[in-house]
């Protein structure tokens, strides 16, 4: 027996063994592999999940995971360092960024949000609705589909005498966040009563239906006659095609918009320019004769300090390539979620707080 095949009969019975444990990568790419969590918002979820195919095709060494969880969650994970992605469509208050200061809140898109109804006979009209009419609907002000203030918007619309349903979310959510911003900015009632937040006290409200996820929220809506919810605009493609109404919603300046290619710019035109270096800011209820009023930046949640140089290289990456126009922003990806990329000036910040990442 020669010298080198006895060296392999030695070997081969450590080599199983090794396999055995799981200590023996297979190929290079497996050794090299680093897996990073994202978790959240269910209004980023559907692009998050259109980019991590694409960009671990290109980039074999990572892996990224991805789930719905809710903003609430999203946030609370990323804190406590179980994710290295926190999705969410708010941004951490002044009190959770003196608790937390390693916390970055990286904007990577804008997204809208839209107001969705299930009126028999009435679901292919644009009902318009206020921010005080939907706070008083939310809270049982407003309790009928034919109640004054909802003639009133709408002359001349056969309004149905039905109780009103509200739907709302029950998890920890950006879309709340955004939602009951809108109603406390148009609202003083609600404002001094219920406020905004991720999660809120919702008024007891006759009929009125917890939902999770905007999948749960849909879903809702479908099944529910005359009810009313608040969706992302990452499912206004299945919203549609469940042939759902869609709310005009009355703007700051008093005019009736919908969701479309002038008023989710000119919102974000609006705003865009008064974004703070950290970036955090509420672009709800912006000024503009066409702007539409519930408007976000979309945020990913990381902490600036990260266990080794290796992970937060790939997160500086990532974020990276999410944020190019030839990358995550490019109208690929964000045509099909309604989502707008990010304006130049936004990305310019957004890399700095990604640069951050160390």
């Amino acid at each position: 027996m020669t010298q080198r095949s006895l060296h392999a009969r030695h070997r081969a019975p450590r080599l199983a063994l090794l396999a055995a444990a799981g200590l023996l990568a297979v190929g290079s790419a497996t050794a090299a592999t680093l897996t990073l969590n994202e978790t959240g918002s269910s209004l980023l979820y559907p692009l998050f999940n259109l980019w991590v195919p694409a960009y671990t095709k290109a980039n074999p060494e990572v892996q990224i995971n991805t789930a719905s969880t809710g903003s609430g969650t999203g946030i609370a994970q990323s804190i406590e360092g179980l994710v290295q992605f926190g999705a969410s469509d708010a941004y951490l208050s002044d009190a959770q960024m003196k608790k937390n200061p390693e916390m970055l809140n990286i904007p990577v898109a804008i997204s809208s949000q839209m107001v969705n109804y299930n009126v028999p006979g009435l679901n292919n009209v644009h009902l318009k609705l206020s921010g005080a009419v939907l706070a008083g609907m939310y809270d049982g002000r407003v309790r009928y589909w034919d109640a004054p203030a909802l003639k009133q918007l709408n002359p001349g619309v056969a309004l149905p005498h039905h109780l009103i349903v509200t739907v709302h979310r029950t998890d920890g959510s950006g879309d709340t966040f955004m939602f009951s911003q809108f109603l406390s900015f148009t609202d003083k009632t609600w404002e001094q009563k219920v406020g905004y937040g991720t999660s809120v006290n919702w008024p007891a409200v006759q009929g009125a239906i917890g939902a999770n996820g905007n999948p749960g929220m849909v879903s809702a809506v479908r099944s529910t006659p005359y009810s009313v919810a608040y969706i992302g605009v990452s499912f206004q493609n299945q919203t549609q095609k469940d042939g759902l109404g869609e709310a005009m919603l009355q703007n700051r300046a008093g005019n009736f918009v919908m969701i479309n290619k002038k008023t989710v710019p000119a919102a974000a035109a609006a705003m865009v320019p008064k974004t703070p270096k950290d970036e955090r800011i509420s672009m709800i209820y912006a000024p503009g004769a066409e702007s539409y009023p519930i408007i976000n930046y979309e945020y990913v949640m990381v902490k600036a300090t990260q266990p080794n140089a290796a992970t937060a290289a790939q997160i500086r990456k990532f974020l990276s390539w999410a944020v190019s126009t030839e990358g995550g922003n490019s109208l690929v990806f964000l045509k099909q979620v309604n989502f707008l990329p990010l304006p130049a000036s936004a990305r310019a910040l957004t890399l700095q707080q990604i640069n951050q990442i160390h």
